[in-house]
C-alpha cells in the first residue's frame, strides 16, 4: 500500500499554507521575502541546469518519434483540456480556479519523479531522462508563451509583456544556462550532495508558496474557497490525470512501442511539474491571485504521485512474473 503514503513535500506544502494562513507575511517582511525568493528561484533553476547531464540526453535522444509524442501530449493535448475546462466551466466554481487548471495543463513534465517511476516500472530510463529533461527545458520558453495565449488577458495589466519576458529570462533561463555551463565544476559536488540539492529545491518552492498564500490570505482567499470547491478540484484533477494516461497508453499501443518505451510515454506524458510551476506562477501572475491559481497544481502533484506509484508497482510485478 505504498502508493497511499503522502508525499513528504505535500506535507510541507500543507504546513506552509497553514502557517501562511495564521501568520501571513506583512509590511517590510514582504519586501524581504520577495528579495529572498528571487535568489531562491534563481538558485533552483541553476540546480536544474547543473543536474541535467548532456550525456544522458544524447543516450535517449535517438527515439525522436517517442519524444515528439510526449512533447505533443505535454504542450498540446494537455493544454487543450485546460482550455476546454476554462471555456466550458462545467462546475460553478471561481474563475481563478479554472485559470489554475489551465495553468496546470500548460506546464512541463516532472523530471525526478518521472525518471524514478520509470525506473521502478522497468522502463527505458535513459529515454525518460532525455524526455523529461527536454520537457523541463522547453517549459521555460513554451509555458509562459501558452499563458499569454490561453489565459485571460486581464493578467497583462499586472505588468507589460516585456517585463514578464525579462523576469523569465533573468530568473529562470539565465540561471539554468549558467548551471549547464558550470557542470564541468559542479557535477561531482552535486552527485555527492544530493540531499543538499533536494533541500534547496524544496525550500525554494516552500518559500514561494508561503509568499503567494500570504498575499492571497490577506486578500481573503479562504472566504472565496469552500470544501465543495476543493472537492471539485480533486475530482477534475483525477479526470485530467486518468484521461491523459489513457490517451498516452493508447498512443503507445497504436505506435507499437515496446513495453519499456510504453512506460516512458505513460509517465513522462501525463505528469506536471510542481518545481517549475510554483516559481513560474510567481513571475507570471499577480501575487494576490497566485495562491488560488496554484491550488489545482498542488493537489494534482499529490494525485499523480499516488496513482503513478501504484501503476509503476503493477508494471514491476508484471515484469517480474514474466
Amino acid at each position: 500500500m505504498r502508493f497511499l503514503k503522502v508525499d513528504p513535500m505535500m506535507v510541507k506544502l500543507i504546513i506552509t499554507v497553514f502557517v501562511a494562513t495564521i501568520l501571513p507575511a506583512k509590511g517590510k517582511f514582504i519586501t524581504f521575502f520577495n528579495c529572498f525568493s528571487v535568489l531562491a528561484i534563481a538558485l533552483l533553476f541553476f540546480m536544474h541546469g547543473a543536474r541535467l547531464s548532456r550525456e544522458n540526453i544524447m543516450a535517449g535522444s535517438k527515439k525522436w518519434r517517442l519524444h515528439l509524442w510526449i512533447t505533443c501530449s505535454t504542450f498540446i493535448i494537455f493544454p487543450f483540456f485546460g482550455l476546454l475546462l476554462n471555456w466550458w466551466h462545467p462546475i460553478d466554481i471561481k474563475n481563478s480556479i479554472y485559470v489554475g487548471f489551465t495553468y496546470l495543463c500548460i506546464l512541463p513534465a516532472t523530471v525526478q519523479s518521472s525518471i524514478a517511476l520509470t525506473s521502478i516500472a522497468g522502463g527505458n530510463v535513459a529515454t525518460a531522462i532525455c524526455s523529461a529533461s527536454a520537457s523541463s527545458l522547453l517549459g521555460v520558453f513554451v509555458s509562459p508563451l501558452l499563458v499569454k495565449l490561453l489565459i485571460n488577458i486581464e493578467y497583462d495589466t499586472y505588468s507589460s509583456n516585456l517585463e514578464h519576458i525579462g523576469k523569465i529570462i533573468l530568473q529562470l533561463l539565465v540561471p539554468f544556462l549558467l548551471g549547464q555551463l558550470s557542470r564541468r565544476w559542479t557535477k561531482i559536488w552535486i552527485k555527492k550532495h544530493v540531499n543538499i540539492v533536494s533541500v534547496i529545491d524544496q525550500s525554494s518552492i516552500v518559500l514561494v508558496v508561503y509568499l503567494s498564500f500570504s498575499e492571497s490570505v490577506l486578500n481573503g482567499i479562504w472566504y472565496n474557497i469552500d470544501m465543495v470547491s476543493l472537492l471539485w478540484i480533486l475530482i477534475i484533477n483525477l479526470f485530467l490525470l486518468f484521461i491523459m494516461m489513457i490517451i498516452n497508453f493508447a498512443a503507445s499501443r497504436l505506435f507499437g512501442l515496446s513495453r519499456t518505451d510504453e512506460i516512458v510515454v505513460l509517465f513522462c506524458g501525463s505528469k506536471k511539474s510542481l518545481a517549475n510551476g510554483v516559481p513560474m506562477a510567481n513571475l507570471l501572475f499577480p501575487h494576490s491571485s497566485v495562491g488560488i491559481i496554484l491550488l489545482p497544481l498542488m493537489i494534482f502533484h499529490q494525485l499523480q504521485l499516488m496513482v503513478c506509484s501504484l501503476i509503476a508497482q503493477r508494471y514491476k510485478t508484471y515484469n517480474s512474473s514474466i
